[in-house]
């Protein structure tokens, strides 16, 4: 008997690249939907200054080699890029697009909620500066002058790639822990806070200590495996990375959860992109009506 689409728990060939796959159609049918659980967004006095902005840093990489030799095709997940997005674009900030080298933003476009209002208008606002993003090695040069808030460093399997080994990455990371501003992360996203140990005393991470919400491991080395949602072992572990410098995992499974340490917001998994994005404008909206 032949299966179903969504019993198909093969990864999907990808044509455009040798030997690389998209997620099963059964992996598809249990990870994405038509719509979020975005369920409206109210900020009475949203920010109208016109000063402080939001930097997000995204992947600009597509294809991430498994331990087996198969490239995963992936990139950035856009309900946890565009909800976050929406929700602190929605309380007034305006949000400035950068990649290491600035070539174009890639999404996982297989997990684009096509019925959802909310991420589609987000998306049509932010399509232009997603596909001509910063040049993250040039904002870099001056951070002062583009008066952010935050660092938004969104999830998506395609962060493994090149934001945890940027040594601009860390300049932002360092830039926004010495000047009191926020890094705001969810899913693989922390896998980018790695890149404040780029040359550092294991002993002196800059997030060690810190509590964080991120997507855990087992599901990378069990379930997404036995699903097809990834066609082979992962190359390295996030988790696993960011406990040896000392960071504490608060979650083993995804729930949408979110958590707040310091000025570090993170959650779990896609499910927490609406959770994450609400977190993120509000303490965003405290913190300038206090400055």
């Amino acid at each position: 008997m032949t299966n179903l689409p969504s019993e198909d728990r093969n990864p999907a060939p990808d044509a455009a690249e040798e030997n690389a796959f998209f997620p099963s159609p059964y992996s598809l049918s249990k990870y994405t939907s038509a719509k979020t659980d975005f369920d409206g967004a109210h900020y009475p006095a949203p920010y109208k200054g016109g000063k402080w902005k939001v930097l997000m840093i995204a992947s600009q990489e597509r294809y991430l080699m498994m331990q087996n030799g198969k490239f995963f095709s992936t990139g950035n997940h856009p309900v946890e890029m565009l909800l976050p997005m929406h929700h602190m674009d929605l309380a007034g900030f305006e949000i400035d697009v950068a990649t290491p080298s600035g070539d174009p933003v890639k999404l996982e476009m297989w997990a684009f909620p096509g019925e959802d209002a909310a991420v589609k208008a987000t998306y049509e606002k932010y399509r232009r500066q997603l596909k001509q993003p910063k040049k993250l090695t040039e904002v870099v040069k001056d951070l002062d002058a583009g008066n952010y808030i935050g660092v938004f460093i969104p999830g998506g399997h395609g962060v493994l790639n090149d934001i945890p080994f940027s040594e601009d990455v860390k300049k932002a990371l360092f830039w926004a822990h010495d000047n009191d501003r926020y890094v705001i992360s969810l899913c693989h996203g922390p896998a980018g806070l790695l890149a404040a140990g780029l040359g550092e005393d294991k002993e002196n991470f800059l997030y060690r200590g810190y509590e964080i919400c991120v997507f855990p491991d087992s599901l990378d080395t069990g379930a997404n495996i036995d699903i097809g949602y990834i066609p082979g072992p992962m190359p390295w572990l996030v988790g696993e990375r960011l406990r040896e410098l000392g960071v504490k995992i608060l979650n083993s499974d995804i729930t949408g959860k979110v958590h707040k340490d310091r000025r570090l917001l993170t959650g779990d998994s896609p499910l927490a992109s609406n959770n994450l994005g609400k977190l993120a404008a509000e303490t965003l909206l405290a913190d300038v009506a206090a400055r």
